[in-house]
């Protein structure tokens, strides 16, 4: 995943709760459906569909053992992805001082200092 694009479209796919929480489980190790049905609570088919999207897509992928698919993370970017996720961000960016490029003007908020 090397483009801007290919990173927003990612970011449009995992947009759901479940595929997030699908990715999350994955990135602790390998798992198959009867795992994520357990952790996730939900029926396996709706779990089957959200894995093969995150399939298709290449973030993930499988290998089979007897009559187990086992999925596993294969794209970089998902890990940090989940870590930007998880961090807890508190208060806000503080304003500007004034126009960067008039160098005049003023933050109509409260300054921080």
């Amino acid at each position: 995943m090397n483009t801007l694009t290919s990173k927003i479209n990612v970011l449009k796919l995992v947009s759901h709760p479940v595929r997030i929480a699908i990715l999350d489980e994955l990135s602790k190790g390998v798992k198959c459906v009867s795992d994520l049905e357990e952790f996730l609570g939900i029926r396996q088919s709706n779990i089957s569909q959200h894995l093969s999207a995150l399939k298709h897509s290449g973030l993930i992928d499988y290998f089979i053992d007897g009559r187990l698919r086992c999925y596993f993370l294969k794209d970089p970017f998902i890990p940090d992805l989940l870590e930007i996720l998880k961090k807890d961000y508190h208060g806000e960016l503080p304003g500007p001082e004034c126009c960067p490029v008039t160098k005049k003007g003023t933050y109509p908020g409260e300054r921080r200092k």
